[in-house]
């Protein structure tokens, strides 16, 4: 072991005579295309309060169950707020889409062809049992991705060479590509320290599923687990980096618990009675009227609207292509033909959201109007190989004037299957040479969902469809989708701005038969596939940009998806126990991390 240590110590003083040749940046902020809001020895983010006082408890509420606590490996449902305890190598800011800034790690050095980077961590970072954290927790969190780690995660690290400990606080991460800062991004602001001494002792298995309260170094701790029930988070009182300047004025609350309800009637009855504190709603009919109750009208229940900045990514049916009734883009479009969204918007939806009209809503990076002559200049050397209409119209899903008269689109979508080869047999269609009726089960683990897709289900049926919806438990939908078992499924896809290597994980050939990919409705192209690649090798904005709405356009003329909608708004209701800072974050709620406890104020005073 001395003999490692020395040489580990050899190394560390060789290092900067060695990279002294080729100029190394050393910094405390990575940023892909803007300068840092923040510049190095900034004391905290704006949209905190520094003197927020710590104390009280807020209880949260998350849709569906959780049978696992271990968040890297495939199997296993993890609960959303799982990121309460864990601590990155760098942070992100609220105010900006693609800065973080040193968390873990003081700083970072790379050189110009940016092939690796060496985080400097903090010698003061401790896990929650006192042992410190180091470059081998790392390596260790990062061995336990290659082996075991979801598609998904992975999918953002596929840049990644090698990741080694050059010393206790030396980490190098080094890359498959050149002169592209995101994988660098990427990794400062996935990795986590693993604690390998906690995790190779009492036969744990870093593979596994497991209940057991992770040992972790972040600002909150597992106090208990009510497996599938509720998870409760414990501040950490001496948590090492609660001073460090990503931290300041934030993770306020002693306890966060978190709730899980199987049905979404039953989870906002139970906000109504007081059982937790903090919703976000989704469902317009709701929030228009759903709130006329006591408790708002007397103050009780505070609702406000925010403007939702935040880029999205889209929500949609997706159509599974490895099936062989949906494998023609003629059946798609003819099935998106039925789908009337401007009847749903008017009767269910209220009027309150937006038509998604891009794989990128929200955004710089989604497709509109025709073509610009830098994104014809990606295309045209695919010519031939994507629908003519890539070069020459906007896409627009189909429309209904929302009478519920929806007979013109009717009758262009039953043209599209008999081009594609069914027929009206006895009110059925059917495949004219098998006879079998064509069949559509939309697959989803939430109740709620059963009144926005129930319209088009009756239309479909109407047409001579089989179309039902099928209604599972959270493991058995997570199961069935990691396994491509359904016809089709509404997924919203979370969008990481600006576009990079996840998009291989949403779109890409090689992902398409991956257990567990983002892949959903398994398109396998080779222009979508070099179109990502384009993405990913984008050395600046307007260039990424413009790849991004070409890849966009060859996605939407695939009819793989029937865009559905976006809200770019928030809503959020609360019982009036909290405070928050005069300025919320630009992309963000701020909640639970930026505010306070009512009664953790008074006490302090």
């Amino acid at each position: 072991m001395k003999f490692v240590s020395a040489v580990a110590a050899f190394l560390i003083l060789l290092a900067p005579a060695a990279w002294a040749e080729e100029a190394v940046t050393r910094t405390h902020a990575l940023a892909e295309f803007t300068t840092p809001k923040y510049a190095e020895g900034f004391a905290r983010f704006d949209y905190v309060n520094p003197e927020a006082p710590k104390g009280g408890s807020v209880v949260t509420a998350e849709p569906g169950s959780f049978d696992s606590l271990n968040s890297i490996i495939l199997r296993g449902k993890v609960p959303r707020s799982i990121g309460l305890i864990a601590d990155t190598l760098f942070a992100p800011s609220g105010d900006e889409l693609d800065v973080v800034y040193g968390l873990v790690a003081e700083t970072a050095e790379y050189p110009e062809d940016k092939s690796w980077v060496v985080f400097n961590l903090r010698p003061e970072a401790r896990f929650h049992d006192g042992h410190p954290v180091t470059a081998a927790d790392f390596v260790f969190g990062w061995n336990a991705i290659e082996q075991y780690g979801r598609p998904f995660i992975k999918s953002f690290l596929e840049s990644v060479e090698k990741v080694e400990a050059l010393g206790e606080h030396r980490l190098k991460v080094s890359f498959r590509t050149r002169g592209e800062i995101k994988p660098l991004i990427r990794v400062a602001s996935i990795l986590t320290p693993e604690p390998e001494h906690w995790w190779t002792s009492n036969s744990r298995d870093i593979g596994k599923t497991t209940l057991e309260p992770l040992l972790t170094s972040g600002p909150y701790s597992i106090k208990a687990v009510d497996p599938g029930r509720s998870i409760t988070y414990e501040r950490v009182a001496d948590y090492w980096g609660k001073d460090l300047p990503v931290n300041v004025g934030q993770n306020n609350f002693d306890t966060v618990r978190t709730d899980f309800y199987r049905d979404d009637d039953v989870m906002f009855e139970a906000f109504k009675g007081g059982a937790y504190d903090f919703r976000e709603e989704n469902r317009a009919q709701r929030w228009t009227s759903g709130y006329d109750i006591p408790q708002v009208r007397e103050g009780r229940i505070e609702k406000r609207t925010i403007a939702n900045e935040r880029p999205f990514g889209a929500q949609g049916i997706r159509f599974n292509m490895r099936r062989p009734q949906f494998s023609d883009p003629k059946v798609r479009l003819a099935l998106a033909y039925l789908y009337d969204f401007e009847w749903l918007q008017k009767n269910i939806l209220y009027g309150q959201y937006r038509r998604v009209k891009s794989n990128f809503p929200n955004s710089d990076f989604g497709a509109s109007g025709p073509p610009t002559p830098a994104e014809l200049a990606i295309l045209e050397k695919y010519r031939g190989r994507v629908p003519e209409e890539v070069f020459t119209t906007a896409y627009e899903p189909p429309s209904t004037d929302g009478s519920g008269n929806n007979r013109d689109n009717v009758r262009k979508a039953m043209a599209l299957f008999r081009q594609a080869g069914y027929e009206t047999r006895d009110n059925k269609l059917v495949n004219a040479k098998t006879g079998q009726q064509l069949r559509v089960e939309f697959l989803d683990e939430s109740q709620s969902m059963v009144r926005v897709m129930q319209p088009y289900v009756t239309g479909l049926q109407r047409a001579g469809i089989d179309a039902t919806i099928r209604i599972v438990d959270s493991a058995q939908y997570q199961s069935r989708t990691d396994d491509f078992d359904f016809d089709a499924v509404m997924v919203f896809f979370s969008f990481f701005p600006p576009p990079g290597t996840e998009q291989r994980s949403y779109f890409g050939s090689a992902a398409a038969d991956v257990k567990g990919s983002a892949n959903y409705a398994g398109i396998k192209d080779p222009v979508v596939d070099a179109l990502i690649e384009e993405v990913i090798a984008a050395k600046d904005f307007e260039k990424l940009q413009a790849t991004s709405r070409a890849l966009d356009r060859v996605l939407l003329w695939q009819h793989a998806m029937i865009p559905q909608w976006y809200n770019d708004q928030t809503w959020i209701a609360y019982w009036t126990k909290f405070g928050w800072p005069e300025r919320k974050p630009r992309y963000d709620t701020g909640f639970p991390s930026t505010w306070w406890s009512k009664e953790a104020k008074a006490a302090s005073r």
